[in-house]
């Protein structure tokens, strides 16, 4: 018995979303349950019951409305909907709506009106669909471009050129004016940005905006890259200006705001290949037996002041992108590896965490504030690594004691129920045209 009302059950679902298709495909009209059960050839008498008792039900929920005895229509058709264009290969579309119980709406080729991969638009979506499971519409509006620059390959002829982009997405060759083409020569890879796509060109019009060498390359390729996934080659020139403003000299007035540790144990560790030292350690015994280990971080924002071309920038990039032959910075070099790199024996304004601890690990007290301090040594990993197992060399005694005190921390924390997560950090050793050699 409970089959048979579970099997009862599923058949008036899928009854429900066929009887709801029939009015959603046929916009305003009215239906009868006799009219409906015609449209879905449903001729027995306990289905065509059943449509009815959905008629009804669907009427109390408001999805439908009784405009006269017997007679439905639906409530509202959602007629224009905004969503992203997800193209595929064959130059047709979905349009993912904002609305999750939309669903997707398909969009033919020549209903796009040239829109593009991941441009949001608004469309027309049509009360009747001839695919079934999907909506279909028309775009009527490209409300914003995902994207307007490319990469990709110049072709010239006598009289005009054509870029073809990398991007898979992008189905149509860019039209470049000769005028347009800023030095760029056959077969060269570069940058192009769409300036105009009048509605009745099949393709369109662009210019060269930076030219990034010869295909093969591996420079022009990383750039390539690079440049399609929409991370910038370079900085703005406003924010290199700024950049270039700012003064590596800390006023007297400045470190008086601060806790100074200039006079206190300090170094860095990073890979040895880094070249912006973004964190330090400060470590000094206390003279009740405990310890103050300090860790300090880069002060950027004593730099980057909020309203400025450097400050949106960085928001901009909001954050370092690190590839296997360069870093894309946050900042401008001037400030990532010079003014805020904590590099050793120069003066550095920090934030930092200090921390009193004791012999077993257990904290005393803590700060947290702003700091002016001083690096004594930078370190790579395998120096440090060595001075521990050796037990020899600079700092040797902060090192160990550092070191002692890292494995309790971890024992209490794996104790407490803390998993670890580990993996195995692969680098690539390249030669000098960016080959790669081996792995390590």
């Amino acid at each position: 018995m409970a089959s048979k009302n579970k099997n009862s059950h599923s058949v008036k679902q899928v009854l429900t979303q066929l009887v709801m298709q029939v009015f959603e495909q046929n916009g305003n009209q009215t239906f009868n349950y006799k009219q409906v059960s015609a449209k879905l050839n449903i001729t027995d008498p306990e289905s065509r019951e059943t449509i009815l008792e959905i008629l009804q039900e669907e009427a109390k929920k408001q999805v439908l409305k009784e405009v006269s005895r017997g007679n439905f229509q639906v409530v509202e058709l959602k007629t224009f909907v905004e969503g992203r264009v997800d193209l595929t290969a064959d130059g047709s579309a979905f349009i993912v709506t904002d609305d999750d119980a939309e669903g997707d709406i398909f969009v033919a080729p020549r209903k796009l009106r040239n829109a593009l991969h991941g441009d949001r638009v608004k469309i027309y979506v049509y009360g009747k669909s001839s695919r079934g499971k999907h909506k279909e519409g028309e775009v009527i509006e490209i409300i914003q471009r995902a994207k307007m620059e490319f990469s990709g390959i110049v072709k010239l002829s006598e009289r005009f050129a054509f870029f073809i982009p990398d991007d898979r997405k992008m189905l149509r060759d860019i039209f470049i004016p000769i005028s347009e083409l800023n030095g760029a020569t056959n077969g060269i890879k570069a940058i192009a940005q769409i300036t105009d796509w009048p509605p009745e060109a099949k393709n369109p019009i662009g210019k060269i905006k930076q030219i990034l060498g010869k295909q093969g390359e591996n420079n022009t390729e990383m750039n390539s890259i690079l440049a399609e996934y929409g991370f910038p080659l370079s900085f703005p020139a406003e924010v290199e200006h700024e950049a270039e403003e700012i003064s590596e000299v800390i006023s007297e007035e400045e470190i008086s705001k601060r806790r100074d540790f200039r006079k206190i144990t300090t170094f860095t560790i990073d890979p040895v290949d880094a070249k912006d030292f973004d964190d330090a350690i400060s470590f000094q015994f206390l003279e009740n037996g405990n310890y103050e280990i300090g860790v300090h971080i880069a002060d950027v924002s004593h730099y980057v002041v909020p309203g400025t071309a450097l400050d949106a920038e960085a928001f901009e990039r909001g954050t370092s992108v690190y590839l296997v032959d360069r870093v894309i910075p946050m900042l401008p070099e001037r400030l990532s590896n010079g003014v805020c790199s904590l590099r050793p024996k120069e003066e550095k304004l920090c934030f930092s965490a200090v921390f009193e601890m004791d012999a077993d690990a257990q904290i005393i007290t803590e700060w947290f504030g702003k700091t002016i301090i001083y690096s004594d040594r930078r370190f790579a990993y395998e120096d440090v690594q060595e001075i521990i197992e050796a037990k020899e060399g600079d700092f040797v005694k902060e090192i160990l004691l550092l070191n002692e005190l890292a494995y309790k921390l971890r024992d209490r924390k794996f104790k407490n129920g803390a998993i670890s997560f580990e993996s195995t950090e692969v680098k690539f050793k390249l030669d000098e045209n960016g080959k790669p050699l081996g792995v390590y």
